[in-house]
This record gives structure tokens, C-alpha cells and sequence, in this order.
């Protein structure tokens, strides 16, 4: 049995959003979101067919990346920054329920 759509559009995981649509959305290239997946900060789900599908958490982050290369940081440096920045926050929530 498939997943109720109001369950899948609230979670923040589902690969809903096509790279074009991503774009878009960010006010960016698709090339920029290819590069964020070759610096391995988004690992896009892939359709079928090999298309990228972004979620929302990921659009979150590349949203992020963009925000920070527009302020001159370089890219793979704005891609460690976030990612040491979401490890943090995730050992954070992890010591809390502790």
C-alpha cells in the first residue's frame, strides 16, 4: 500500500521536486545543484529514469550554499562549512535526548 500524500508532502525528506523545478525555486542553475551533488552536500534521489529529485531539506541546503557563494565564500568551502554545521546540530539533538 502507497504512502497517505498528506504524510509525504509534510515530510521534509520526500525527493518531491525535479532539478528544473529546484532551480527555479532557489534562483539558480541546474548546473549549480549538479556541482552541490559532486561536493556531496545533496545526494539527490534518483527517478527511474536517473533524474535527480530533490526534497525539501535539500533544497534547504543548497539554498544555504547559494546564499554563501553569493558572499564570495568558495564553494566547497561553503559545502564543508554546511555540512560540519548540520553534523553539530544533529550530535546536539542526539545529546539532548540523552
Amino acid at each position: 500500500m502507497g504512502r497517505n500524500p498528506d504524510d509525504m508532502f509534510g515530510d521534509e525528506n520526500t525527493p518531491a521536486y525535479t532539478i528544473g523545478q529546484a532551480a527555479e525555486m532557489l534562483g539558480t542553475t541546474q548546473d549549480f545543484l549538479r556541482r552541490l551533488d559532486e561536493a556531496k552536500l545533496i545526494n539527490p534521489h534518483r527517478s527511474g529514469g536517473g533524474h535527480r529529485r530533490y526534497s525539501r531539506y535539500q533544497l534547504r541546503l543548497a539554498a544555504r550554499a547559494r546564499e554563501m557563494v553569493d558572499q564570495g565564500t568558495a564553494l566547497e568551502a561553503a559545502c564543508r562549512i554546511i555540512i560540519l554545521e548540520d553534523q553539530l546540530e544533529e550530535a546536539l539533538r542526539q545529546n539532548e535526548k540523552q
